[in-house]
């Protein structure tokens, strides 16, 4: 049995989320079902996040387990092959040791948001940011990101169907900039609860916009409370950048 680890880059839109489910196609089953056409054997594949429905991925790890005697870049481009048309693509494929997990050897997660801030509406990057047309003040939301960074209680910023046993985390970046009439939102830490990263850009977009005071920010994570959340931002501008593991 070899392990391999896949680096997963995909468009979430046509999936319901990154994981199996029962009520439409997900990344996961994809996969696996390629994987199937591939040896004939039956896979799990394990990942080092969860992506909702419409969430997109640059570098998504995750691992396989397979009998059959093939060379990672033999089953790299066998898979990009029977995964067409799908918008997923294997960018890489290397063997692991067997106790090598993609979600639980990894200890660190990043995501990016992106956000277009302009009048005119989306052509090419529809379904893949989030059009925004009033001005934002993209500094002024770095600024009042920074009261999230940090070891915190985030109840405030966790969807109420988290399956966390609890909601402290500790966040390790949260930075947001503007590239012309785009503003960029990164974050980073071990993981991630459920919502996290879009309630937290939700909430920070009112506050580039004038609808908050950046003093609100803070004010909503001491509340504790989902019911003082701004705003959850849609799944589509969110993108899964990079799992980090020790020995890389």
């Amino acid at each position: 049995m070899t392990r391999f680890a896949l680096t997963l880059e995909f468009d979430g839109g046509p999936f319901m989320g990154l994981q199996r489910q029962d009520h439409g196609p997900s990344v996961q089953q994809c996969v696996e079902e390629a994987v199937q056409a591939i040896t004939g054997e039956t896979v799990t594949m394990h990942s080092a996040g969860r992506t909702d429905s419409g969430v997109h991925a640059l570098a998504m790890r995750s691992h396989v387990d397979v009998e059959k005697d093939i060379a990672p870049f033999r089953l790299m481009q066998a898979l990009n092959a029977v995964l067409r048309p799908n918008p997923i693509a294997v960018t890489a494929c290397e063997v692991k040791p067997g106790d090598w997990h993609a979600r639980f050897s990894c200890v660190g997660r990043a995501y990016e948001y992106r956000i277009v801030n302009r009048r005119a509406p989306l052509t090419l990057e529809k379904g893949r940011a989030w059009h925004i047309a009033r001005p934002i003040d993209a500094e002024a939301m770095h600024r009042a990101a920074q009261a999230l960074v940090g070891f915190h209680d985030f109840t405030t910023f966790r969807s109420a169907h988290c399956q966390a046993r609890d909601p402290l985390k500790t966040l390790d970046r949260l930075d947001v900039r503007r590239e012309g009439d785009r503003v960029i939102v990164e974050a980073a830490a071990r993981s991630f609860l459920h919502h996290q990263v879009r309630s937290m850009v939700g909430t920070l977009a009112l506050v580039g916009q004038g609808q908050w005071r950046e003093e609100q920010v803070g004010e909503a994570l001491a509340a504790q409370d989902r019911a003082a959340l701004g705003l959850n931002a849609p799944s589509e501008g969110l993108y899964f950048v990079r799992a980090a593991y020790p020995e890389e």
